[in-house]
């Protein structure tokens, strides 16, 4: 007779793989992906951390779009008792997968115990290279409309604007998606002089990695696409020595 202690305990964890750099994955993160016994991800994130993965785990992959079933499929195998990871690109909890499993865990009023394994998020990474453009407040604004009404981006976007906040833009353009990005543009240029300072960044800490400096002004004139981050600066922001920086304010405070 089987009794609840001879029952497998599942669980999953929901692992960030950081911007696709091996060093700049963490170690709890690698710990994860060589424990699981599935692991479940996009197969071109699953192709970054093969070398992390133990050979005897059950690897599933699938193709974008398909965010729902994977994380589904995630939590059925670790409620048949199974250690599974599901993997995901950047930081889980930032327009990754941790917020849809929590969704159909409440819906499936599961048990299984969930870990999210933070991951270093696009917008550390771009900020990284770019300098430090990320030192005061700011906002980070995905311009998809896949899961959010364009007016209520538009909203968001007329709210950062005049509040001077540094703004981070995910999914700035697509092949089929290209007025957002130029309504963006014309939203901040109504609160922000024409030279403010906006870097452009794709690939973050990849082989394929590109950097650009620009101005609010001329940001268009660039390329843009998916994997993009583009940070628009606030009005104290400044390039030095092709570098990206706003201030916190101790050169106001401390005389520097």
């Amino acid at each position: 007779m089987t009794t609840a202690q001879d029952t497998p305990t599942g669980s999953l964890a929901v692992v960030g793989l950081g911007p696709g750099a091996a060093d700049l994955m963490a170690p709890r993160a690698r710990t994860a992906l060589s424990a699981a016994e599935v692991v479940v991800g996009y197969r071109t994130y699953l192709d970054l951390v093969r070398d992390c993965l133990n050979p005897a785990s059950e690897v599933l992959s699938s193709s974008m779009m398909q965010e729902i079933d994977r994380c589904r499929t995630a939590l059925e195998r670790a409620g048949q008792g199974r250690r599974v990871a599901l993997v995901c690109g950047g930081d889980p909890g930032i327009y990754a997968m941790a917020g849809l499993v929590f969704e159909l865990a409440r819906s499936l009023d599961t048990t299984v115990p969930i870990d999210v394994i933070p991951g270093i998020a696009a917008l550390n990474a771009c900020a990284a290279v770019l300098g430090a453009p990320l030192m005061h407040d700011f906002a980070a604004i995905s311009l998809s409309d896949l899961m959010t009404p364009w007016e209520l981006i538009e909203r968001r976007l007329e709210a950062v604007a005049p509040a001077d906040f540094v703004v981070v833009i995910y999914n700035p353009k697509s092949k089929k998606r290209t007025d957002q990005i130029v309504r963006t543009r014309e939203i901040m240029l109504a609160h922000r002089s024409p030279d403010t300072p906006v870097g452009i960044v794709s690939g973050a800490a990849r082989e394929h990695e590109t950097v650009r400096l620009t101005t609010l002004e001329k940001m268009l004139d660039e390329a843009i696409g998916m994997q993009t981050t583009v940070i628009i600066g606030n009005s104290q922001t400044f390039v030095w020595r092709d570098r990206m920086v706003t201030p916190r304010g101790y050169g106001r405070k401390y005389g520097l």
